[in-house]
Parts: structure tokens; sequence; C-alpha cells
């Protein structure tokens, strides 16, 4: 399924990095069958990571030194086709000579599903940052949106405390990425600490605010 998915959202990126707006209303319909199908791969293979007991111990974690700008640069490619078909403007904020200790794929994965949330939700512009805050590694994935509600803050809180928020049918969320990016964010870990995962408002577009750290 996974696969069959992959194929598809390869398919419809080709298509629309050869098109223009210009071909009538089957551009942003295009655009938005891109966005579902990339959030469906998202919730597939975090789904397949838990299944392979992701957090455990007997997963196949892999941390090495790896470099921030290698690690932005994946992210941003990802997602470069779907962020000019939707309008919007990702803007970064690194250090390119940084390196920092990390499991490549699963924070890769963690971003990306970060920013392809914050798709859904900003007005036109969203910003990837990272930087050493406090010893730690300090990721930060923020849009010029709405903000966050009440509930899914709350929904924030609840992940790294290990409380399931449970399925929540009028918001169509089931708490999938939060709880994934909480169980990658706490196997990165550094003496007598470990990664974490927050929700905020406001940061540096006055919108929706995650927050990923690492020892």
């Amino acid at each position: 399924m996974k696969n069959s998915i992959s194929v598809l959202s390869g398919t419809l990126e080709s298509l629309l990095h050869d098109a223009t707006p210009a071909i009538g209303p089957a551009y942003p319909q295009m655009a938005h069958m891109l966005y579902q199908t990339k959030r469906l791969n998202d919730n597939l293979m975090q789904l397949l990571a838990l299944y392979k007991q992701v957090g455990k111990p007997e997963y196949p974690f892999d941390m090495q030194p790896l470099g921030i700008g290698h690690l932005v640069e994946q992210v941003v490619s990802s997602e470069r086709v779907l962020l000019k078909s939707r309008g919007i403007d990702l803007h970064t904020d690194f250090d390119p000579e940084l390196i920092w200790h990390f499991d490549e794929d699963l924070i890769i994965g963690v971003l990306g599903h970060a920013i392809n949330n914050a798709i859904n939700y900003t007005t036109d512009t969203i910003g990837l940052s990272v930087a050493v805050v406090d010893g730690c590694l300090e990721m930060r994935v923020e849009d010029n949106g709405p903000g966050y509600p009440d509930a899914m803050l709350e929904a924030g809180v609840s992940a790294m405390s290990g409380v399931s928020s449970g399925v929540n049918f009028l918001t169509n969320s089931s708490g999938l990425g939060l709880y994934f990016s909480s169980e990658v964010a706490k196997m990165h870990k550094h003496r007598d600490r470990c990664g974490a995962v927050r929700l905020e408002n406001g940061g540096a577009y006055g919108g929706g605010c995650f927050v990923l750290t690492l020892p």
C-alpha cells in the first residue's frame, strides 16, 4: 500500500513540476491531491515504524553524526513541489557547518510530517529553523496560520507524558503524528537528557510552532 501511494505521489509531483497554474482549476486540485497522498504516505510510514516497535530497544536505531545542512536540504527537496503548487514560501535558518548526532531517517520523517501539517494550516509562509539552544539541538517548524487550538496544545503535552489523547472525530485527528514524533524524540538520549516535542503558538510568524529538541 505504501509503495503504491509513493508511486502516485511521485507521478503527481512530476505532473505538477511540468505544469503551470495557468492550466485552470485542475492545477489546485492536483496540488490538493498531492498534499493528501503525502499525508497518507506519512501516516503509513508512521504506522509501519510503530509496528516495527519504534521507541523500543529492538528497533534498529541508527544515531550518527550528521550535517544539519544535508538534513535541511533533504527535507526541503522532498517538499519543494508541493510547496510551490500551494503557493507557500518556505524559509530556512540554520548553520550549514553544524553537526549533530541523530537517526537521519526518523528525524526526516518527523520534520516532513510537521511541514506537511503546517502546509494545511499556514496562510502562505512556513519557517524551518535549526539552532543549538541550552545545549540541545532545537528544530522549529513554524507557520503564519491561526495557530494551534487549545486541544491540540494539550495533545502535545499528553504525547510527551505517554498519555494517549485518543481519537477526535470532530477534528479528524488520531494523534498518530504527535505520538510517533514523541517516541522518536525520546529515543534520542545523551547522558541524563532525552529529546522532546512540544507545540506552541507565536514564534517568528505568529502561527503554530512545532518544536523538536535533541540532546
